[in-house]
């Protein structure tokens, strides 16, 4: 059931190379100390050669699982490198601005990985184990994946932002592109430059993006390519971009990739990162989406330094039987609920799909019967009593759109923003190669 699993649990957890693994690959001397050597020094931090071996061998080990040709050596260990100082210059800034993943954040993450994989968190230290993948080094990778996705979201995705007008002007975009509800599952070769290059270095770059399109098309393998030359963020995955959805495709390649068809590579794109090769692997349509709803209302009481827990659920419980006694529930929750947003409503929620609630509050909403006032349960925010007062299925394709049209406006954006991201941290850094 795991056999693949390392390949699935990188490739979608984007792991970078642990601090802790290279231990288990450093040499013994003549009088049993261990030797290492520096292969880049970082700042004032260092990649050592046995990370970089331990890396090497891991992403040979996913590409062979992947089917994707391994390139050579020479081509392969300055990619894997590059990779291993951009990884370390993220989680020094991550330092310095006070970035801390929590054993509480990391515990969910491992559940999640540990319930993709069929297990309970319990079991994933040994189904680890069992494909030579050590628990407390993989919790470490884990927890340096998540710090530096909420780098990328403090520096790069709390700054962008979607317009009222981009919004509207990007939604009458859509209305006549049959692409909108579709899928496309991309891949991508990024040759870069900076904003500093020099007419000569764009040129290069250009020519060097020339070249390679010349041979994917003329049957060289696009991830072989991708992992020997491309210096985008997913090189090291043959350049996998996923699946995108048709009003989520950057800017910058949604006036090729729809055109395309599977297997197809576009030709050299530019932007402000450099020159991009795009291939589209497959396209699917999109179904409607249909969403479970309740219509909900409910009267929250807090806890504090006077009202503990106790005290609280009393509270509730002789609000409830005041309820059941004929008081109408939305003066009671007008007058005594501490939910600002559905106080002022009488309790009332609105129809919502329960699964935007906290875990305790969509189990009662998903089980309580229609018209049954609940008992008071607990949940992060404090005590509650809820009634579900309707339930529906409805067809929110159109909502969702419109929902969505924010978020893929910034997303449009965060490809791109994100390589000038990891560019310009890369060009502040001190890096000096050792090998």
């Amino acid at each position: 059931m795991f056999r693949h699993a390392p390949a699935i649990l990188f490739a979608l957890l984007l792991l970078p190379v642990s601090n802790a693994l290279h231990a288990q690959t450093r040499e013994l001397s003549s009088s049993g100390q261990l030797l290492d050597g520096i292969a880049a020094v970082v700042n004032d931090g260092v990649v050592l050669k046995s990370e970089l071996q331990v890396e090497l061998q891991r992403i040979v080990e996913r590409l062979e699982q992947q089917g994707t040709p391994v390139p050579p050596m020479r081509q392969l260990v300055p990619q894997v490198l590059e990779r291993l100082v951009v990884q370390r210059i993220q989680l020094q800034r991550a330092q310095r601005v006070g970035l801390q993943v929590s054993d509480e954040t990391l515990n969910v993450a491992l559940a999640n990985v540990a319930q993709r994989n069929g297990v309970s968190l319990g079991e994933l230290p040994n189904l680890l184990a069992s494909e030579g993948i050590d628990y407390s080094v993989f919790r470490e990778d884990l927890r340096n994946q998540i710090t530096v996705d909420q780098l990328m979201q403090r520096d790069v995705m709390s700054r962008i932002d979607a317009s009222e007008r981009e919004i509207n002007e990007y939604m009458e975009r859509q209305q006549d592109r049959q692409f909108f509800d579709e899928e496309f599952k991309l891949s991508q070769i990024l040759i870069a430059t900076s904003p500093t290059s020099t007419a000569e270095e764009v040129a290069a770059a250009q020519t060097k993006a020339g070249d390679l399109l010349q041979r994917a098309r003329a049957g060289e393998s696009f991830g072989e390519l991708a992992v020997a030359y491309s210096d985008g963020q997913k090189a090291l995955e043959g350049g996998d971009l996923g699946w995108r959805k048709g009003n989520e495709l950057p800017t910058l390649f949604a006036g090729a990739v729809p055109a395309m068809q599977a297997g197809e590579i576009s030709d050299p794109i530019r932007s402000n990162s450099g020159f991009h090769l795009v291939r589209l692997d497959e396209r699917r349509g999109a179904e409607p989406i249909m969403e479970n709803q309740v219509k909900a209302r409910h009267i929250l009481i807090t806890t504090n330094e006077v009202l503990d827990d106790d005290a609280a659920r009393e509270k509730l419980s002789e609000i409830r039987r005041q309820i059941l006694n004929g008081d109408d529930f939305a003066a009671v929750a007008t007058a005594v609920s501490e939910d600002p947003t559905s106080a002022i409503e009488g309790g009332d929620m609105g129809w919502m799909n329960p699964r935007s609630f906290v875990p305790e509050f969509a189990a009662k909403c998903e089980t309580l019967p229609i018209g049954e006032l609940s008992e008071p349960f607990k949940t992060q925010f404090g005590w509650h009593i809820v009634e579900v007062q309707d339930r529906r299925i409805k067809d929110t394709t159109e909502e969702v759109r419109l929902q969505q049209a924010a978020m893929a406006i910034r997303n449009s954006k965060l490809g791109e923003e994100t390589e000038l991201w990891a560019r310009r941290l890369r060009d502040q850094a001190f890096v000096e190669y050792r090998m």
